[in-house]
């Protein structure tokens, strides 16, 4: 594909502080030896008026409340973020771009929330960043409606990617943005027609994407060539005007635009263009190829974005403090919302539960939502199609809709888009502890945005419930066995299990008081018994905040059985079993083992006596137990459908099971 002139000619500089964006792209993967070169070279043109004259940023104050947002879905494309970063004055210095993807630097493979100024979410996986995006925008017109225009009004901006488009994630996003008119949303597509692969005519571009996203109830423009910063400029204006719709914008580039052999070619998608075609480019350009990590003179100056940013945020202080003055309330509510904690008195409002009632703890969970949802004002969420069955609607408000931006979310069957959207909110800032439901099940489709937030350390909340094959009649397809497992195995999730309403309660002020990173709530679909805690040396409920308790002591234990959730109850019946024989032992729940394994050695120790045997009793697989207990009651096989009571009766979860494997370690 022949490099066509470049239509920057409005001004000298332009060319020069575009050019300049792609030469250090250049010469940063090309020193890495590792990255992709192409989409930033071909995109350049985008960042420069975005960054330069779209966007109200301020590069000294990063975390600016009312800001404009930057997503990079096509995270590949990292070197394209870090120039603009670097050129607009932010604290991404040319030592850091040097230092692109080695050991601790800055500038990472992709984008990184929290390690890099400037970054407003981590992007790589395709289409992630783009449902993050549509996050933002829910949160921000949330805010706005909330507060009011005067402290809450900017918008949301983003660059995508053919393999952005092509991942099913951004196909759900799309969809939500379009039904709920998120008009502050505006994405620019790359349109280079190069994939990993080769060109898109392998596998992509007989489809018309605006015509999906117009379907989807988008707003479309395109741009011929990215080069034509006017037309960008034009586009980009209408996208902003547009107030009743999101708005996608394609843009026709070039990969690796400049580049006199790999322009327009899958070479330049994943791997450093090399030297020689390094000193080509530059060339081409008519710069010096002997310079590295160059910026001309005038090219800050060019950008000017930090006075232009700090005019803009004095100004908002000036509106702020004004707000402030004339509504304490909301004021008050404003700081909660962005120190990212409750109202006072969230603690005292969580109901308690009398032993002996039973009540499933999907149940005991909706009615403590309903309880402490007065003090998360700002706390929005919402299921997959499944509000009655999880019971996460907050009753004393309404659906978000186009209309109105209220608490609950009704995401539809969309749970890859959910996943990733309540990241986004998260990440905007002043949504306290939003949150995603569905069925335990289902967390596999929303894998990818759970180890995300891991990976992001980002305060959200994932809830589960129909936790096993209790669940019964639906059968193996909706039987989670292999899911706790999987969901323990991400660094930095924390797994709360909890075994009757109580537990439950405080479970959700863990979450919402104490977890500054995300966690899951595991919760039953059958009726559990509220366990009495009466007897000497059982523990309160609140003891789930460490993790792992003594529920039923018994100072002659030769045994410890340790459960979660449903099997706890089963657990006792299980000692009461073994008592009648002679045989002491103590009954411990674990309702989560990252709590506990963040206890102090002496108190594990205590609750897991070292050297007695130990039984651990969970409705799933086994994997990860033998950390904690010598053996295992568990189910290693998938479920079936029959009434729970059977299923579990014939998966050998009763107390007579757990009994006989007790005696049998012993």
């Amino acid at each position: 594909m022949a490099t066509t002139e470049p239509k920057t000619t409005t001004h000298v500089d332009d060319r020069l502080a575009v050019d300049t964006i792609r030469t250090l792209a250049m010469d940063a993967v090309q020193k890495a030896n590792s990255g992709h070169p192409g989409m930033p070279m071909g995109m350049a043109p985008v960042a420069y008026v975005l960054f330069r004259e779209v966007m109200r940023h301020n590069p000294r104050d990063p975390h600016w409340q009312d800001r404009d947002r930057f997503v990079l879905s096509a995270g590949h494309g990292s070197m394209l973020l870090y120039a603009a970063l670097h050129l607009s004055g932010y604290d991404v210095t040319l030592e850091d771009l040097m230092a692109f993807r080695q050991w601790e630097s800055r500038t990472p493979g992709h984008p990184e929330v929290h390690h890099t100024p400037g970054v407003e979410t981590t992007t790589g996986p395709l289409g992630q960043g783009f449902a993050n995006a549509v996050g933002m925008a829910l949160a921000e017109r949330f805010l706005r409606e909330r507060f009011g225009s005067e402290v809450m009004d900017h918008r949301i901006f983003g660059i995508c990617s053919d393999g952005d488009l092509m991942e099913g994630v951004s196909a759900e996003a799309a969809s939500i943005a379009g039904h709920l008119g998120l008009g502050r949303l505006v994405f620019l597509y790359d349109d280079n027609h190069i994939s990993i692969d080769g060109d898109t005519a392998l596998s992509f571009d007989t489809e018309d994407v605006e015509a999906r996203f117009r379907a989807y109830g988008w707003h479309t423009q395109h741009v011929d060539d990215a080069n034509d910063l006017d037309a960008l400029r034009t586009t980009i204006a209408k996208a902003v005007a547009e107030e009743e719709r999101p708005s996608l914008i394609r843009v026709r580039s070039q990969i690796a635009y400049g580049s006199p052999n790999k322009v327009g070619t899958a070479g330049a998608h994943g791997a450093a263009l090399g030297e020689d075609e390094v000193r080509a480019t530059k060339e081409a350009f008519g710069w010096d190829p002997d310079k590295h990590f160059f910026v001309p003179d005038g090219v800050y100056e060019r950008f000017g974005t930090i006075e232009r940013g700090a005019v803009a945020q004095r100004e908002w202080e000036h509106r702020f403090r004004a707000w402030q003055d004339a509504n304490p309330q909301l004021a008050t509510e404003w700081d909660a919302a962005w120190a990212g904690r409750p109202l006072p008195g969230l603690g005292a409002a969580l109901p308690r539960y009398e032993a002996g009632k039973k009540l499933a703890t999907r149940a005991a969970s909706g009615e403590v939502l309903q309880a402490i949802a007065p003090y998360l004002p700002t706390m929005v969420g919402g299921s997959a199609d499944l509000n009655e069955s999880v019971k996460t609607g907050i009753k004393a408000d309404a659906a978000y809709s186009r209309e109105k931006a209220c608490r609950n979310v009704f995401w539809g069957i969309r749970e890859h888009a959910m996943g990733a959207a309540v990241n986004g909110m998260c990440l905007h800032g002043g949504i306290v502890k939003p949150y995603g439901a569905t069925f335990l099940q289902f967390a596999d489709y929303m894998r990818p945005a759970i180890r995300l937030s891991a990976l992001m350390s980002i305060p959200v909340m994932w809830i589960y419930s129909h936790d096993s094959v209790a669940l019964g009649e639906d059968g193996p397809t909706h039987q989670p066995v292999e899911h706790l497992a999987a969901l323990r195995a991400i660094p930095g999730l924390t797994v709360i299990r909890p075994s009757d309403a109580n537990e439950t309660a405080v479970a959700w002020r863990v979450m919402v008081e104490e977890l500054d990173g995300p966690c899951v709530l595991v919760l039953s679909r059958q009726n559990l018994p509220v366990l009495d805690r009466s007897a000497d040396g059982a523990g309160a409920a609140e003891e789930l905040v460490r993790g792992a308790y003594v529920l039923a002591e018994d100072p002659d234990a030769v045994a410890t059985v340790v459960a979660t959730g449903s099997e706890v109850a089963l657990a006792l019946e299980a000692q009461a079993l073994l008592a009648g024989e002679g045989v002491a032992t103590r009954v411990v729940a674990m309702p989560s083992w990252e709590l506990f394994a963040a206890q102090d050695q002496a108190y594990r120790d205590a609750v897991l006596p070292p050297g007695q045997p130990k039984v651990s009793v969970e409705a799933g697989i086994a994997m990860g137990w033998a950390e904690w207990v010598d053996a295992s009651v568990s189910i290693e096989r998938f479920g079936a459908s029959a009434p729970g009571e059977t299923v579990m009766r014939e998966l050998g979860m009763t107390p007579e099971h757990v009994a006989a494997v007790v005696r049998g370690l012993l």
